[in-house]
């Protein structure tokens, strides 16, 4: 007979085919032209971010808001706006909006979800003077994927 259908039980589906990303096992980076897309877009969406923010502070504030902004040295404000960014974007969804657009998203060293301390270490990582140039050497890993031991890899 039938077994009823329990909502609450361990999953039994298996993975027939392996991640596209995934060769023998070991996982595959998405190329430099990706990685560079995903960096211009995330740097342009960082951008309309940090103007909305201001805009929201002088409307919101009048003088003082618009006082506020003009005394505050910027990486002040655009620190935890950079930090926020990758740290919401990548620890809940494993990709921001320029890996969104490009097909890709972040993956730890067995191609599986990576841990809050990776998505940490990434974003902190991003902070080392000339480090978003650093995809472009040999391989296409940048010093935020090497160091937390993590990868960016073509999803779609």
């Amino acid at each position: 007979m039938n077994e009823p259908l329990n909502p609450y039980a361990a999953s039994t589906a298996t993975l027939d085919e392996p991640a596209a990303y995934l060769v023998d096992g070991e996982v595959v980076p998405a190329g430099k032209g990706l990685r560079l897309a995903n960096f211009l877009i995330d740097y342009m969406v960082q951008f309309v971010v940090s103007f909305v923010f201001g805009a929201t502070v002088a409307l919101v504030g009048g003088q003082d808001g618009v006082d506020f902004i003009n005394q505050t040295p910027g990486f002040l404000i655009g620190l935890p706006l950079l930090l926020g960014y990758y740290i919401l974007c990548e620890a809940t969804m494993a990709r921001t909006l320029g890996k969104l657009v490009t097909g890709t998203k972040v993956v730890n060293d067995q191609g599986g979800k990576p841990s809050f301390g990776q998505i940490l270490g990434r974003t902190f990582s991003r902070l080392i003077p000339f480090e978003a140039f650093s995809f472009l050497g040999e391989t296409s890993r940048g010093w935020h994927d090497r160091f937390p031991n993590t990868f960016v890899v073509k999803s779609r």
